[in-house]
């Protein structure tokens, strides 16, 4: 049988959301320099679950040392690592580097400072309510469901429980603060679901600020 699901989180639920990080990203670590993937996965952890980090180093360093062997992969009582690209004989000592840069980051106080999400995994991560938002309302599907942008808009407001809301209001201060500009705008509703262009004449950034400030002024009590 499968691992259950407080098994699995037990031993492997932070080294999982550490090899997340690296999909659609190289798996191209190595003991001198950290990839683009676990950059990410640090900056975003430090600082939101900190404690995490040290969880994640010592569930990869476990796997790595005490691979699944015969019995708990006829019976698939194990945790399936995903494709990143590497050869079955290389998996082991990248999840040792791993752990190796997970504890040295711990060790010596090394945090990332905020900054703009570098890949697809952080930026759903860091966002969830807007990739909710945008992929959920904002779909290439959109013109068919809604007369335009607001009534989309509405629409998510009126179905949507108020705290997810203003979590999603926060979110989108949060993104607008980042350093980025129309392009970088563009990438970031792409990345996040959006398939539909905003409604003229806005960019991308000024749209978020516009639809950031509809929500808020709904949310607010009379």
């Amino acid at each position: 049988m499968s691992l259950k699901p407080l098994e699995h989180d037990r031993k492997y639920g932070e080294l999982d959301q550490v090899l997340r990080a690296y999909l659609g990203q190289d798996a191209d670590d190595t003991p001198e320099r950290r990839s683009t993937a676990l950059d990410a996965y640090l900056r975003h952890t430090w600082h939101t679950r900190p404690w995490a980090i040290p969880v994640a180093e010592q569930q990869l360093r476990e796997y790595a040392e005490n691979p699944p062997a015969r019995l708990r992969l006829r019976l698939g009582e194990f945790y399936a690592v995903p494709d990143v690209g590497l050869e079955d004989d290389e998996i082991q000592d990248w999840l040792r580097t791993l752990a190796d840069h997970l504890r040295a980051s711990v060790e010596a106080g090394d945090v990332p400072p905020p900054g703009v999400p570098a890949t697809h995994w952080e930026w759903h991560t860091r966002f969830p309510e807007t990739a909710q938002f945008l992929g959920g309302w904002f779909s290439q599907d959109m013109p068919d469901e809604f007369a335009n942008h607001d009534a989309a808009v509405d629409n998510y407001r009126a179905t949507t429980d108020p705290v997810l809301v203003a979590r999603l209001v926060g979110e989108l201060h949060e993104l607008l603060a980042l350093p980025m500009d129309d392009g970088d705008h563009a990438h970031a509703v792409a990345e996040l679901g959006m398939e539909v262009d905003p409604p003229a004449p806005y960019t991308p950034g000024a749209w978020l600020a516009v639809v950031a400030q509809r929500l808020a002024g709904q949310a607010t009590p009379e």
